[in-house]
């Protein structure tokens, strides 16, 4: 259909390369970079981990989530999720189910500009998240379109899939893969 955008996934990262930049704490990365730095505002709902992936986005805007179920189908190990929800903050398009499934498919983290729901049980299913806020409010499958695998912005950054992104405690970053 013609609402979606849909692209193949991006190469990986490469294993020791994720295993070495995630060693990098990202206010490291703040001494020498001066972009990338997503919104401090999307914090983790887990303390202590530390990840590094590659970025595979989605898109998805308002009350629809039924493109992350179509991304969830094809995500791979160590992948790092990048959900964009288009300046929506009020509904969550990801909480215990997802994480579940995140953890299932081994996601190496989730980073979503907009609201989770469910923060115990994404903390129980133990896949690192960073998200905005937190809302009762959820998305439902409502087939109003989206984007996989497209450019996207989180946190005021540009993210192409296939970018490096390293999270922790003190934030996110993304690292455009020529760069990295």
């Amino acid at each position: 259909s013609d609402i979606y955008r849909i692209e193949p996934l991006p190469p990986q990262l490469d294993t020791a390369r994720a295993a070495r930049l995630a060693q990098v704490e990202t206010a490291t990365l703040g001494h020498y970079l001066h972009t990338g730095f997503v919104d401090t505002a999307i914090r983790p709902l887990i303390v202590g981990p530390r990840v590094a992936g590659n970025a595979v986005t989605v898109q998805i805007s308002g009350p629809d989530s039924t493109l992350l179920y179509y991304a969830m189908d094809r995500v791979r190990p160590g992948d790092l999720l990048v959900i964009d929800r288009v300046g929506d903050h009020k509904q969550a398009c990801w909480g215990g189910f997802m994480a579940a499934v995140a953890r299932i498919r081994g996601l190496a983290g989730v980073v979503i500009d907009g609201a989770v729901t469910d923060p115990a049980a994404i903390r129980e299913a133990g896949v690192p998240t960073w998200a905005r806020d937190t809302s009762a409010v959820t998305t439902k499958l409502l087939n109003l379109g989206g984007g996989f695998n497209v450019p996207v912005c989180i946190g005021g950054v540009a993210v192409t899939p296939g970018d490096a992104v390293l999270a922790d405690d003190c934030g996110v970053v993304v690292v455009p893969s020529s760069r990295l």
